[in-house]
């Protein structure tokens, strides 16, 4: 009796089923496909054994932390399009497959108009196929680095609440303004901006962290009358939102080159001052031409008299 085979390595054994296009592994790497925020999304799915798939069950998920949540399912012809329910509210009238591919074992679907919540990690399962059932993965990444906005409507996990902002104290000539920013992840960067889109330079800033949520709070100075911003930014998940207040200040502009009222005033006295100088000097130079004009018209009378007299 001959001694039996000794086993396959598990290595050449996979590779050979891989090759005989069926495995009972499933895709462990996830194919990531990246897209513009507003763009369409084509998610792959395809065997490789390329049959014709017209008669089978696939379906795609969205896994979100411990929800799933139901993308698109198409069974023998009957799918979320023409009647089938189940489907996510949130991607309802978005998604669609390739009818045509089907025979060539393509199971791809198209998420038309992404947003940024559509990011995540989806899965395409072949649940009835035989031998063995196959599930895919792919990971779609949506870009929004150009579409900062406020996402609090979209449900994406950790955006931050709007901001609180009021006045702490103020004199005619400043307001000291506050802003909160609280239970927020991933961490935001938060600014006080004029109504320009100026940041203002910050006065006090205090950031707390519990159980990898932020607490921050944010102080600033302002001297004009306006409207001011506090804008809160988590640049992960393309979310921004600000809230305002009004500042009216009274007073004048502070600023250290204006002159203190004491010196205006004392400049203006020694302008007069020089006017009346000038003045009475003009007078009494006048008075001085005067008299001696007088003084030589006189001496020149006298000396007229005595030379009169002389020739008698």
């Amino acid at each position: 009796m001959e001694p039996p085979l000794p086993p396959l390595p598990p290595l050449l054994l996979l590779l050979l089923l891989s090759c005989s296009g069926v495995t009972s592994a499933d895709q462990t790497e996830s194919v990531v496909v990246k897209v513009k925020e507003g763009s369409d999304a084509i998610l792959p799915c395809s065997l490789s054994t390329k049959q014709n798939i017209r008669g089978e069950l696939f379906n795609w998920r969205k896994v979100v932390q411990k929800d799933v949540k139901e993308v698109f399912e198409y069974d023998a012809g009957s799918h979320y399009n023409n009647g089938r329910q189940g489907q996510d509210n949130s991607f309802k009238g978005r998604v669609s497959h390739f009818p045509e591919q089907l025979e060539f074992s393509n199971a791809s679907i198209k998420i038309r108009n992404t947003v940024r919540s559509d990011s995540g990690n989806y899965t395409c399962e072949f649940p009835n196929l035989k031998p063995n059932s196959q599930t895919f993965h792919i990971k779609l990444v949506v870009d929004c680095s150009n579409n900062l906005k406020d996402r609090s409507e979209e449900n994406i996990p950790g955006t931050c609440p709007k901001p609180s902002v009021t006045s702490l104290d103020d004199t005619q000539y400043w307001e000291l303004l506050y802003c909160e920013v609280l239970d927020a992840f991933p961490e935001p960067e938060v600014k006080w901006q004029d109504s320009a889109g100026n940041n203002l330079p910050d006065v006090k800033t205090q950031v707390t962290e519990r159980e990898g949520h932020y607490y921050i709070t944010l102080q600033t100075n302002v001297t004009k009358t306006g409207r001011y911003y506090c804008v809160a930014t988590q640049l992960d998940i393309c979310h921004k939102l600000s809230a305002n207040i009004s500042v009216y200040i009274t007073g004048p502009v502070p600023t250290h080159k204006a002159p203190e009222p004491t010196h205006t005033g004392s400049s203006t006295g020694l302008v007069v001052a020089v006017v009346i100088l000038s003045i009475l000097l003009v007078v009494v130079l006048l008075a001085v031409l005067y008299n001696k004009r007088d003084m030589i018209q006189k001496f020149m009378r006298g000396s007229g008299s005595s030379q009169g007299n002389g020739m008698l």
